[in-house]
């Protein structure tokens, strides 16, 4: 490269070898070369040396430089093609004009004449198959260092923002890795731990980083809708049990507390996100498949990098506490003014915890809208920007702390459209253990509902389904005749239901519902979100009438193999996952989600 190319290239914007590709809908980086080239290598020029063997000087060629034999290579061409009879050899001669094009060859004494201008002749003709070969080979080969090169950018700079990302270890709270083909859950974790200038006027000093914040976000399996279910911080819950590893690796258990507030599932005895997930999972049934986390610096860069969010407000405010002073109206906020917005708890309805979720949940539909925008998405600058300052912001468990496989989350939630991501809150009421209401409880003749809602996949919005062949052909699983239940052999496996579960099933069964040709095969190899039922086809009639008795949907029953029991007779396989609730219990989902209160990522509603 020479220096004026060296100059160029130093001056390139990173942010501008970032384009994006029509076909995927995803940023590639090109990198574009630092000189301008020409679609094809012009032939070597030599300076012939002069009489005075001076450079530069003009001298006629020797006769039998011009007389070149059949199969003489190419002295001066920069290719080692060999040629037929000289004559390409002589257009990489010395003697070309300044403008790179030869002059007219001359002719030996008795040789025939040229062919007149405009009639084809031998010559021109090889010329260009040998500068097309030669196109081909250069380009190529430019093509293969440019790919090796955009590969290994690209690579660098997804390992330097995997470097950013902060990652922890929560053992089997979390999941391995993630799904692209199901639906998924993620608790999403905010703190109050100061950490970071400007942070002193927030949260508990010295706190460890309590659950602040917390969002359960559900993506349905087919993309088309997801649901966003805040818990609040001053709910009374249960805390598990929670295994937990030191710095050195060693495991240890940290005893679960009764009657407590949630926000002391994260922090409080050295509780990690995992003891929130488990919290979570055990308060509604819904299996939590991973964890993102973040502080208070995480609201202030996440909305500088994307140039500010949107918010309204109906009515001024002015609260001493957060520092937030706005007149109503619309405003863009980022930085310090976006966190006062979503910290603030005096300034808008009744001035607790439940009216300023209502408001973080509109601030974070507005940030929502604002990244999948297209003057988000079309800026290669605010995307990288966006990028850095996302994966410096978070922590997450170790089965989805590739940058690859966050990229990966991000790609499957901007499937959902923002008109059916639906933003609620688990129903409560007010504690009623307490004279001076400070705390909440679960609200159990409302919120059973809106778990199972989730946990089985319903939708909070009306969306059209997207798969209603595959739909009816799920529910006829369930058409037929049905066996007598004492024709039903099933075998009975725990894949990540309550410890004991499948020996209550079996005594059930057995006992109370006729089933007597079952048994207990003990501990599945994989823990399940979700109860399955797999059969051959000859045995629908049996699956049928287990899946009546049960409450299973057509959704659980898995036509498939079968397989031989103790006795060595074929036999179902039924295995009780995450969602099973007990002997007894249906676990037929709901048709519909409850009529809850709730907004939607796509409306723009103005605080007070």
């Amino acid at each position: 490269m020479d220096a004026q190319g060296r100059g160029r290239a130093e001056h390139i914007d990173p942010a501008d070898q970032w384009v994006l590709n029509p076909s995927t809908g995803e940023y590639e980086l090109r990198l574009t070369p630092s000189a301008p080239q020409s679609a094809l290598p012009g032939p070597r020029r030599v300076a012939p040396r002069g009489a005075a063997g001076r450079p530069g000087r003009a001298a006629a060629p020797a006769p039998e430089d011009r007389e070149e034999t059949r199969g003489s290579r190419e002295g001066t061409r920069s290719g080692r093609e060999e040629t037929r009879g000289g004559r390409e050899g002589r257009e990489s001669r010395p003697g070309r004009s300044a403008s790179g094009e030869a002059p007219s060859p001359r002719r030996r004494r008795g040789a025939p004449e040229e062919p007149p201008a405009g009639r084809r002749g031998r010559r021109p003709v090889k010329a260009r198959k040998s500068r097309a070969k030669k196109a081909v080979m250069w380009t190529g080969g430019t093509m293969a260092f440019v790919l090796v090169a955009v590969g290994a950018a690209g690579w660098f700079y997804l390992k330097h923002l995997e470097g950013n990302v902060t990652t922890e270890d929560v053992g089997n709270a979390a999941d391995s890795g993630f799904s692209k083909d199901e639906a998924f859950n993620i608790l999403l974790l905010g703190t109050d731990k100061r950490t970071g200038k400007g942070n002193e006027g927030y949260g508990d000093k010295g706190s460890a980083g309590h659950a602040d914040t917390t969002l359960l976000l559900h993506v349905a399996k087919d993309r088309s809708n997801a649901t966003v279910l805040s818990i609040p911080r001053d709910l009374i819950v249960d805390i598990p049990d929670c295994p937990t590893k030191d710095a050195d690796g060693n495991e240890t258990v940290i005893p679960g507390s009764q009657g407590v507030r949630f926000n002391t599932s994260l922090g409080q005895e050295g509780r990690n996100a995992g003891c929130t997930m488990r919290t979570v999972e055990e308060m509604t049934g819904i299996d939590v498949n991973h964890f993102m986390m973040a502080d208070f610096n995480a609201v202030k860069t996440l909305t500088t990098a994307v140039g500010g969010v949107d918010v309204c407000l109906a009515k001024d405010v002015d609260d001493p506490d957060s520092h937030l002073k706005l007149s109503a109206g619309p405003h863009t906020l980022m930085g310090e003014d976006a966190l006062a917005f979503v910290r603030t708890r005096h300034s808008f309805g009744n001035q607790g915890d439940l009216d300023r979720i209502k408001v973080q949940q509109q601030f974070l539909a507005s940030l929502m809208r604002k990244m999948s925008s297209s003057d988000t998405l079309t800026s290669p600058s605010k995307l990288m920007k966006l990028a850095e300052a996302a994966t410096k912001a978070l922590t997450v468990d170790t089965g989805i702390g590739k940058v690859s496989t966050l990229k990966d989350v991000a790609l499957e939630l901007k499937k959902v459209p923002p008109k059916n991501i639906s933003f609620t809150t688990v129903p409560v009421r007010d504690n009623p253990a307490e004279t001076v209401k400070a705390t909440v409880v679960v609200d159990e003749s409302r919120a059973p509902d809106v778990f199972s809602a989730i946990a089985n996949d319903v939708s909070f919005t009306a969306v059209k389904e997207k798969k209603a062949q595959e739909k009816a052909a799920v529910a006829a699983r369930l058409k037929g005749t049905k066996s007598a239940p004492s024709e039903v052999r099933v075998r009975i496996l725990n894949g990540g239901a309550p410890a004991g579960s499948a020996s209550k099933t079996l005594e059930w069964l057995q006992n109370d519902e006729g089933v007597t040709k079952s048994e207990n095969a003990g501990n599945a190899d994989a823990a399940l979100s979700r109860t399955t039922l797999e059969y051959a086809p000859e045995q629908a009639a049996q699956a049928r009438r287990l899946a009546a008795i049960m409450g299973l949907s057509g959704a659980a029953l898995k036509p498939g193999e079968s397989v031989t029991n103790s006795q060595g007779l074929p036999t179902m396989t039924l295995t009780l996952g995450k969602d099973f609730k007990g002997a007894g219990v249906s676990l037929t989902p709901p048709a519909k989600a409850p009529d809850v209160e709730k907004s939607t990522a796509d409306k723009v509603q103005c605080a007070g």
